[in-house]
């Protein structure tokens, strides 16, 4: 079976084995990758997909589509998150997918994208970190929030992604003190509204809010290879690996000093990330601090292996 997800920022693949039938049972990867296609490029100010992006996007999906027939993957379901969501000409985009893959997308509502998301984030987290949890997926063009022990209890999404985030305010390279103050406070007031609305009800279970800060996606796990000082992007050390507030206060501040000339110097950095990862680390930053938590645990894996497990 094969699992596609298109944000706003990344579109991404994983062709994985169902190994045993039964609910529980780990997938077994077979094929996973990631594409930056920037597909929001420009969605927060125009409300419609560009033209280039809906093509940098079918090529990456066509590649997709080889890989998929190559390993003869018998199920294929591909969810479309933020950006296909804020746009008016969407079904120019469905057109695209349905051509090029064979199969439509699916734009998830928000309840969907939560339960997915937790789904494939919180799948061996109980030996390491304990529950209920807070996941946090920083995309890029929104930021979902979910609580939940086993299942989700609670979720809302607020428009604070890194591309959003980047487009909107921080323009300069590197940003300037007063587009940095800006953001700050156009994504607090957001954090603070989020975290408002998953903590309005009683606990799951009758337990306490989330001890647990769980972060997912690509603005987190390069955050966390730089705090690791790691010389490549290794998925297995980042995959829950453990970072402090302080290390991601740190980094932040050196991404948000640097032009994107000396991110693109940093060994975990995807090219495709260096311009937006400031806004992105920022976001983490803040969440961090709203919430009160001390540290963040990093996931390699989010609603990319929740799309995969819904297909068993």
């Amino acid at each position: 079976m094969a699992g596609i997800d298109c944000g706003t920022n990344s579109i991404r693949l994983l062709v994985a084995d169902l190994g045993e039938q039964s609910a529980t049972a780990p997938l077994t990867d077979v094929v996973r990758r990631m594409e930056i296609v920037r597909l929001g490029e420009g969605v927060d100010e125009t409300r419609r997909l560009a033209p280039a992006a809906i093509e940098r996007t079918r090529r990456a999906l066509a590649g997709y589509a080889a890989e998929i027939a190559a390993h003869g993957a018998e199920r294929v379901r591909m969810c479309a998150t933020s950006a296909s969501r804020d746009a008016a000409n969407a079904d120019e985009f469905v057109a695209m997918v349905e051509a090029t893959l064979g199969v439509a997308p699916e734009v998830v509502t928000g309840d969907e994208e939560a339960r997915l998301t937790f789904a494939g984030a919180v799948g061996g987290l109980a030996d390491i970190a304990p529950a209920p949890y807070l996941v946090v997926d920083i995309g890029g063009g929104s930021t979902e929030f979910v609580v939940g022990v086993d299942t989700v209890a609670r979720a809302v999404s607020v428009d604070i992604g890194c591309v959003r985030m980047t487009e909107r305010h921080l323009r300069a390279d590197p940003p300037t003190a007063a587009q940095i103050a800006a953001a700050e406070h156009d994504i607090a007031e957001a954090v603070d509204r989020a975290l408002a609305a998953v903590a309005d009800q009683p606990g799951p279970a009758g337990q306490p809010g989330p001890p647990t800060l769980v972060g997912l996606a690509g603005s987190v796990t390069t955050v966390a290879g730089i705090a690791l000082g790691l010389d490549e992007y290794l998925p297995e050390r980042l995959h829950h690996a453990r970072i402090s507030y302080q290390q991601v206060a740190e980094v932040t501040a050196d991404l948000l000093a640097m032009p994107v000339a000396r991110r693109l110097r940093i060994p975990v950095m995807h090219p495709g990330r260096a311009d937006v990862i400031a806004a992105g680390a920022l976001v983490l930053r803040i969440i961090m601090e709203r919430a009160g938590v001390p540290s963040v645990v990093a996931s390699e894996h989010d609603i990319l292996d929740g799309i995969c497990l819904s297909l068993r």
